[in-house]
């Protein structure tokens, strides 16, 4: 009997064994439907450039159309809601520092940032720069001081949103230069270009992607770019630190997250796709030219670098005590 029941037990091992091996080798049947990229800011900003930028080249890669979504938001969170409570399991966003590495600390969220949602590939990161409505007669980051100080509180500085990398970026340089002026939060970087294009605000430390095609026209001027080192889409705007602010950098960063229930295989599938599409020249290229920087990583690397992100702005947001009220 004791045999017996040995060897069937055996046999039940051996065909679960062969079953696992069997699975791991059979082709993913994943995504079985479109797929939804949701963008948590308006058409025409940054993020919207980089979803959009990856999209077109994912869908032929994964065999499935992938749908750009905006929902902008409660500082680029709404997407990133949306998806943490998603169970179609083809949904995913194109997160940004704002909704992963700030917002967690200024808002309550109606998610987890760290529990919802999982990291699965990094995309890029473009610096913020400052630019100016034409009308200012400032041409330097020394003369936007001293206006500053001349009209403390009466000039308004744009943002894609109440705890943005613009936002942030503001209250850094506001306390590193001494100055006081108002702010202005928009539903993403699209309206608050036209409205400071417009003249209705005169400032933004706006992601690169979405200012150098105005900065290229003639249309905004740029003072400074916050980066260690110059744009090479814009290379005779200098660094913050050549204008005289040293240490006053900020960048907005990328990279897609889902919904932490997704099968890692799914994830790895997605990881893998999205790299290949950032080395396409094509791809590149048309990153590079709205300023982004592409460094690829794991994904246990953007795990990582999340969290150590999480921290940094934690830190920026108590020393500086940064608030969205």
């Amino acid at each position: 009997m004791k045999t017996r029941l040995c060897a069937v037990l055996g046999a039940v091992a051996f065909c679960l064994a062969q079953g696992a091996a069997q699975a791991q080798t059979q082709p993913l049947n994943w995504p079985t439907k479109p797929l939804r990229l949701l963008v948590g800011s308006a058409p025409g900003g940054g993020t919207d450039a980089m979803a959009r930028a990856v999209a077109d080249k994912l869908g032929p890669l994964l065999k499935q159309s992938v749908v750009v979504e905006n929902k902008p938001g409660a500082s680029n969170t709404l997407a990133a809601d949306l998806t943490a409570k998603s169970t179609d399991g083809h949904t995913m966003v194109m997160g940004v520092s704002t909704a992963h590495a700030i917002a967690p600390h200024l808002l309550k969220l109606g998610y987890d940032n760290d529990r919802d949602l999982v990291p699965v590939v990094f995309v890029g990161a473009v610096p913020n720069v400052l630019v100016v409505n034409n009308d200012l007669p400032v041409k330097t980051v020394q003369d936007l001081i001293a206006l500053l100080k001349r009209k403390p509180g009466q000039l308004n500085f744009a943002s894609s949103g109440a705890g943005s990398t613009q936002h942030i970026a503001a209250e850094l340089f506001k306390d590193a230069a001494g100055v006081t002026m108002t702010h202005v939060p928009y539903r993403g970087s699209g309206p608050a270009m036209v409205d400071l294009m417009g003249g209705q605000v005169q400032i933004d430390f706006e992601t690169a992607s979405s200012v150098i095609p105005h900065v290229k026209s003639g249309k905004l001027r740029a003072l400074a770019v916050l980066s260690a080192k110059r744009n090479p889409q814009i290379p005779d705007v200098p660094t913050m630190a050549e204008a005289g602010l040293p240490g006053l950098e900020m960048s907005a960063w990328y990279g897609i997250y889902m919904p932490s229930a997704t099968p890692p295989a799914v994830q790895q599938r997605v990881h893998d796709a999205v790299n290949e599409v950032l080395a396409m020249p094509e791809t590149r290229k048309r990153l590079e030219a709205i300023g982004a920087d592409i460094t690829p990583m794991t994904q246990a690397q953007f795990i990582q670098f999340h969290q150590a992100e999480n921290a940094r702005y934690a830190a920026v947001i108590k020393k500086n005590h940064i608030s969205v009220e």
